[in-house]
């Protein structure tokens, strides 16, 4: 049973910064890509960035220059490094991992964690 945990989030002040952690645990084969999603109050869960791989990275042109993906393979672990926040950044931020498992090859969540930004 793969389990992805993410964790960093609270309150933070605007301009402030905050670092988001993801953990992935199980039988693992291989992880492909991973990537942080956003989920604002009303609103659709949105891609903020992914990276492969072979690291290639793609970014939201609304976080891009202020946030910064990165990965851990041998701990399998994806980080979000988020800087110059504001208030629109405010939402839940949930990890995604497309998993090679002795089962299935898929994407997995995590349970995501609560980011805001006080103005």
């Amino acid at each position: 049973q793969v389990q992805l945990v993410e964790s960093g989030g609270g309150l933070v002040q605007a301009g402030g910064s905050l670092r988001l952690s993801c953990a992935a645990s199980g039988i693992i084969f291989s992880i492909n890509s991973m990537s942080w999603y956003r989920q604002a109050p009303g609103n659709q869960r949105e891609l903020l960035a992914s990276i492969t791989g072979a690291g290639s990275l793609n970014y939201a042109d609304s976080v891009k220059g202020r946030f910064t993906i990165s990965r851990d393979n041998a701990k399998n672990m994806v980080y979000l490094q988020m800087n110059s926040l504001n208030p629109e950044d405010t939402g839940v931020y949930y990890c995604n991992m497309e998993i090679t498992t002795p089962r299935s090859a898929r994407g997995f969540w995590g349970q995501g964690t609560q980011v805001t930004v006080s103005s």
